[in-house]
């Protein structure tokens, strides 16, 4: 897809740290769907829509390549965007900077769309494919 970054701003909170200040590893991918979360509602269409329309992105894997630390009550930025849609999977990338626009990490993670009655692999239907591929700008 190739489409322009979408900004999410976040503060590091004490709970997400360890005891030397540190955002503990596990909080990355609760960002990535914070941020996920944030570009659904921007291209309209909130992913309590795509639930109600019968269908969920199950994740299937994640990748997160951690490069500097980010610390308590440091404001980050989230960047998400969708980086490949098929028939029955989405792939979002995202990229997380500190307030001084430094690379704190990088990751992606790769849903397949389910049914929400049996939990089987399903395509994606047209509104909801359609809507993956809206500029949220």
């Amino acid at each position: 897809m190739g489409e322009p970054y979408f900004p999410v701003r976040l503060k590091a909170r004490y709970a997400e740290t360890d005891q030397m200040g540190v955002v503990h590893h596990s909080v990355y991918p609760v960002w990535f769907e914070v941020a996920r979360t944030a570009l659904s509602h921007a291209v309209g269409l909130p992913y309590v829509e795509w639930e109600k329309r019968g269908v969920l992105l199950m994740v299937g894997e994640l990748a997160c390549r951690y490069r500097q630390p980010a610390r308590y009550d440091d404001d980050v930025t989230v960047w998400v965007r969708v980086g490949q849609v098929a028939s029955r999977r989405v792939v979002f990338e995202y990229r997380v900077e500190g307030p001084d626009g430094s690379l704190l990490a990088e990751g992606e993670t790769r849903h397949v769309v389910v049914d929400r009655a049996t939990g089987h692999p399903t395509v994606i239907p047209a509104e909801l494919r359609e809507s993956l591929g809206r500029s949220p700008f």
